[in-house]
């Protein structure tokens, strides 16, 4: 029995067209990053644990709406950017395709490809103008039209898990915990997870990317702390 080709059966590859993982994974890490560092800081300031509470939970709806705006405006001008040198592409063959088949060929020709068969393959495609539309600005902008990121979903899916993220350190204070050290020990269990979660789409071993997440917020921890401490000291002695 003939197997099927791998690249003719769907799904193949995972999305990498950056529509929803990327801006999930980083509203994530910058959720619990950002959380734990504030938490650290008012906390390392000596506030109350209802003002700590207070203050994670501003962070938390400025953050996600922060990062859902950016993420929305970021990939929206992109998506026009490309929208806008599509249209000049598609200007380029109405007005000059023979030369833009030459110029294919020319880019396979650079890349190793015999040149009969490159000026072959150019005047193929040339004769399906969508086609040679897709292949030029894949080969000249690095692109595929047809495959750009939705700024919606980008948006939504940094919304949400910004705000899971940023809610994990605050877990402990809204279950009647009243223990920074507590805090900063949940949000970095967060950490660990998250980071060895991510490694599942990037086929790394899944305790380095945790250990990674897990060191970098305690570093962005340890400097908020430092500085709440200094601050709250120098307040004391005032």
């Amino acid at each position: 029995m003939t197997e099927t080709p791998a690249a003719l059966r769907e799904p193949h590859h995972a999305d990498v067209s950056g529509g929803w993982l990327r801006p999930a994974v980083f509203g994530a890490m910058d959720g619990l990053v950002t959380n734990i560092a504030l938490i650290a800081g008012v906390g390392g300031g000596g506030v109350s644990p209802r003002n700590i509470v207070l203050t994670g939970t501003a962070g938390l709806v400025a953050g996600a709406i922060s990062m859902a705006l950016g993420e929305y405006t970021s990939v929206r001008s992109a998506n026009e950017q490309i929208a806008a040198e599509v249209a000049k592409e598609r200007r380029e063959l109405e007005r000059n395709p023979e030369g833009e088949a030459r110029e294919l060929a020319e880019i396979w020709v650079a890349r190793g490809l015999p040149e009969d068969l490159a000026r072959q393959m150019a005047e193929a495609i040339r004769r399906n103008p969508e086609t040679a539309l897709r292949v030029h600005v894949q080969e000249e902008l690095g692109v595929n039209p047809d495959e750009q990121p939705n700024p919606w979903t980008a948006a939504t899916s940094s919304f949400l898990c910004f705000s899971v993220g940023a809610l994990v350190p605050l877990l402990p204070y809204l279950l009647g915990a009243t223990s920074l050290a507590l805090a900063l020990a949940v949000g970095g269990l967060g950490l660990f997870v998250a980071g060895a979660v991510v490694s599942r789409f990037t086929n790394r071993r899944w305790w380095t990317g945790g250990l990674r997440q897990l060191l970098l917020g305690a570093a962005a921890a340890a400097a908020t702390y430092a500085i709440g401490t200094l601050i709250g000291v120098q307040g004391g002695l005032g």
